[in-house]
């Protein structure tokens, strides 16, 4: 011994982190998008048979086609969620398809840039029935199969905003906030079932929406695309834009079994940009 450490060897498989999710059937919704198609995807590599729920067949389409390609098990689902009368037959067509649910991904897309006064009614109540009611109707919808089972996740991707307001940004920092009571609410209510329910936060990742919120605020400001985004990531303090690999990760960590005493909590992936403890 000359008094160095070693590292341990760990070129077996009962060294490696098993996630538990060969033969889980993933909902992942926005599959079809950045973040979305990212989960999904990891997820698949991680053994999970998925469905990729999106508005746009042939995004939702093409990420199912990565994942079969790649010798997993997918279904593409075109779902327009402000249409709740299509819940029951989707879901029935995802057990058919692929078994009960085990993990759901509930995963928005966002509202347009607004300031937060001045919205016509109709304008929070369109983007309330695409933005928050049906999260909460879908749920509804596969817990009474999770708790047969003993065993469920529920994933909410929600925004940065809803921690700390992003200017602009005023009907997605209201509705997504709402979404945050309910879920940890949520969590209190089937913890016992073997059942998680979190919230996950993105910061700035690196998906078309980011690029379009950079256009519009570049085009309101006067200002290049290259200005915004070098300003924007210079609040970042590791520098740069996230990656959707490093979203989905986490997302994945919390879908497996070895999340298992992660509940009730609010995951910020974001670089370490939300200012506030």
């Amino acid at each position: 011994m000359d008094g160095r450490l070693t590292r341990p060897r760990l070129d077996n498989k009962e060294a490696s982190m098993d996630l538990g999710l060969t033969g889980k059937t993933a909902l992942v919704f926005g599959g079809g998008g950045g973040l979305g198609g990212s989960i999904a995807r990891t997820l698949a590599q991680e053994g999970a048979r998925v469905a990729v729920a999106d508005i746009n067949a042939a995004t939702a389409g093409a990420t199912a086609a990565a994942i079969t390609s790649a010798g997993g098990k997918a279904l593409a689902l075109t779902w327009d969620l402000s249409d709740l009368s299509v819940i029951n037959d989707q879901i029935k067509a995802v057990e058919r398809e692929l078994g009960g649910i085990d993990i759901l991904v509930n995963n928005t897309g966002g509202p347009p840039p607004t300031p937060v006064a001045g919205q016509e009614a109709e304008t929070w109540q369109k983007f309330f029935n695409a933005m928050v009611l049906p999260v909460i109707a879908i749920t509804d919808c596969v817990l009474p199969a999770m708790k047969a089972a003993k065993w469920g996740r529920i994933i909410t991707s929600t925004s940065s905003g809803v921690i700390s307001p992003i200017p602009n940004l005023g009907l997605s920092n209201t509705l997504r906030a709402s979404l945050l009571g309910w879920s940890k609410t949520l969590a209190q209510e089937v913890g016992r079932d073997g059942i998680t329910a979190n919230i996950v936060l993105p910061g700035r990742i690196a998906t078309e929406r980011i690029t379009f919120l950079d256009q519009q605020k570049a085009q309101r400001e006067g200002r290049s695309v290259a200005e915004v985004s070098q300003q924007s990531t210079s609040s970042i303090p590791v520098g740069r834009y996230g990656n959707p690999q490093e979203y989905a990760d986490v997302v994945t960590f919390l879908a497996s079994k070895r999340a298992s005493y992660v509940t009730g909590s609010v995951i910020r992936i974001d670089g370490g940009l939300i200012a506030s403890i």
